[in-house]
């Protein structure tokens, strides 16, 4: 009964802790304005336009050039959160009660922000389709399972590429509410979200210990939000670029283009012979 209570619990908190970071300020990403920042250096307007009306899956934009997109998005995000995290640092034991909670918060929610670009460009459907304030249940649960591969739990991952594998086949332009809610999947979130609102908790504390020291503790909190959100965030693009909804429709095949260095030599001519993840570059020397 009491561990039922603490499982309860910590689901709770963890749920009020998405809530709240989802509300701040510039949390929430504009699926079609960042696709068509992020992707306008990398693909034809054609490729733009139906990667913004479908995904980029759909586009056939190649997996190699949404991953160099990703990790651009993962170290813009990891540079920012670092540094809001070490400014959180520097007051030391006085302001602990109040830049604590800050700190989480804004952890949370750059989590969110960089779970969100990931997702768009592996080819998942808004997140935030509405303007409304609360997350609904189908958008909570799925960023619950986000946030548990980004933690590295298996069951986050299984239920992920189930929810995928849902929308694959439904061909679905949104997330699918009833696997996400009441069937098979729903009892991974709650157990997930249980999971996280004790890990988190304990990480509080750790950078609570941190931060009692003024501009020592600023350097320790932003070195240690640098040493667990990028590699958190790693975990999650891996997750979902390897699943089958990201895979490229088609694409198109680059060539033979022969790239000249500063002396106008002939370089490496690099020949791409297919789309998707098994691209090889060959070559000729």
């Amino acid at each position: 009964m009491v561990t039922g209570q603490v499982s309860e619990n910590s689901e709770s908190r963890f749920s009020a802790l998405l809530v709240g970071a989802a509300r701040l300020p510039g949390v929430r990403i504009d699926r079609e304005a960042y696709l068509r920042t992020a992707l306008a250096r990398h693909c034809s307007e054609d490729q733009l336009r139906q990667a913004m009306d479908e995904n980029p899956a759909a586009a056939g934009i190649p997996l190699d050039v949404l991953d160099r997109v990703a990790d651009a998005a993962i170290r813009y995000e990891t540079a920012k959160v670092s540094a809001l995290s070490a400014a959180a640092g520097i007051p030391g034991f006085i302001a602990m009660p109040a830049t604590v909670p800050a700190d989480l918060a804004q952890y949370v929610a750059h989590m969110l922000r960089v779970a969100q670009k990931l997702a768009y460009l592996y080819s998942w459907p808004d997140l935030f389709a509405t303007d409304n304030d609360d997350l609904d249940d189908a958008t909570k649960g799925v960023l619950t399972l986000f946030f548990g591969v980004m933690f590295g739990t298996q069951s986050a991952n299984a239920a992920v590429g189930k929810v995928a594998e849902a929308m694959a086949e439904q061909v679905a332009k949104k997330l699918p509410q009833q696997a996400l809610t009441k069937g098979v999947v729903y009892p991974i979130v709650k157990k997930v979200a249980g999971y996280l609102g004790v890990k988190m908790t304990k990480e509080t504390f750790a950078k609570s210990v941190s931060k009692a020291i003024p501009l020592v503790g600023a350097a320790v909190s932003g070195g240690l939000t640098y040493a667990t959100f990028r590699p958190m965030s790693k975990r999650l693009k891996t997750h979902l670029s390897g699943l089958e909804l990201a895979k490229p429709v088609g694409g198109q095949v680059i060539i033979g283009e022969v790239i000249k260095d500063e002396d106008h030599q002939a370089a490496d001519e690099v020949k791409i012979p297919k789309p998707g993840r098994e691209w090889r570059v060959l070559k000729h020397r």
